[in-house]
């Protein structure tokens, strides 16, 4: 069941699909291959007897993938590939990170986006993989050696001190902790812990990890802001923020074959910057995929 003030948030953000959202409940399982260790032709020819395989159409590296138990398999086990969301590919995509760049993925655990950024970088360059959630670091760190990354220092701090580390990144990836509402498609439980009191705190947080990571970028850098929320406090009003109040800059994000939308202008009593405009909201019902919300921002 939607608690209601979410609900009312639904109504407002999708005033004329609210009944295409409320009968959301399949998706498309979906698996990104791991380059580093083995090419997208190799693993569908290796998966083709077991799978039913059609290429994700925004991700070069993606599949949508269905039938035999994705886990259980010699091929997942080697690490040749990593289970994803479709949607969540898109943030390191957006990124572009290159492979002389330095990158910051700010609160990476579990590793999904840090290995994906790791292949876009043929293992070159260097990421900092941080997290401030000790427990948590044994998946990341796992997933990085599962995967064959050896590009990446992985560090436990909070992320909201991270420019205490005195380094100057090319490109960071703030995929901030949320209330993860936009994940109902795969989740249906999550409104059971959705509460409008923790979407505030997260969007204080969220706000103090894009300042702190503001600090630690160099003049001309990337920041991508992701969450895998619906709420706007935590996105909207987080970009509106960091226009405001960080000097950030939003750029146009150009991902091809997926359906997007705007971001929202205004909610309730708050009118965001007109550049709020240029992140993207992808909503679960349009693409059979997590809801995500994506913003790149530049530093001058």
């Amino acid at each position: 069941m939607i608690p209601k003030i979410l609900e009312e948030k639904i109504n407002f953000l999708y005033p004329e699909d609210v009944e295409k959202f409320k009968k959301i409940h399949e998706f498309k399982k979906s698996i990104r291959v791991n380059t580093l260790k083995i090419s997208k032709k190799e693993l569908v020819e290796r998966l083709k007897y077991k799978f039913e395989i059609e290429e994700i159409p925004w991700c070069d590296q993606g599949l949508f993938i269905k039938g035999y138990e994705i886990t259980n398999t010699i091929e997942y086990f080697l690490g040749y590939y990593y289970i994803q969301d479709s949607a969540s590919m898109i943030p390191p995509l957006v990124l572009e990170p290159k492979e002389n760049d330095l990158v910051l993925d700010i609160a990476a655990s579990p590793g999904s986006k840090t290995t994906q950024i790791a292949a876009l970088m043929n293992n070159k360059g260097l990421i900092i993989a941080n997290d401030v959630n000790i427990k948590r670091l044994t998946a990341l760190r796992f997933n990085l050696q599962k995967c064959g990354v050896v590009n990446t220092i992985v560090t436990n701090l909070d992320g909201r001190w991270i420019n205490n580390l005195n380094i100057k990144f090319d490109k960071i990836l703030v995929d901030a902790p949320c209330s993860a509402s936009g994940t109902c498609i795969t989740n249906p439980n999550v409104f059971n812990s959705w509460d409008q009191g923790k979407v505030n705190m997260l969007s204080r947080l969220q706000k103090q990890l894009l300042e702190a990571a503001s600090k630690c970028l160099k003049e001309g850098g990337v920041i991508v802001y992701s969450t895998c929320s619906l709420d706007p406090e935590e996105n909207e009003e987080v970009i509106d923020f960091a226009i405001k109040k960080l000097g950030l800059t939003t750029e146009k994000i150009k991902i091809k074959n997926i359906e997007t939308r705007e971001a929202i202008r205004s909610y309730k009593k708050f009118e965001y910057d007109d550049n709020v405009k240029n992140a993207i909201r992808i909503n679960p019902f349009d693409n059979m995929t997590e809801g995500f919300f994506i913003c790149k921002l530049r530093k001058y």
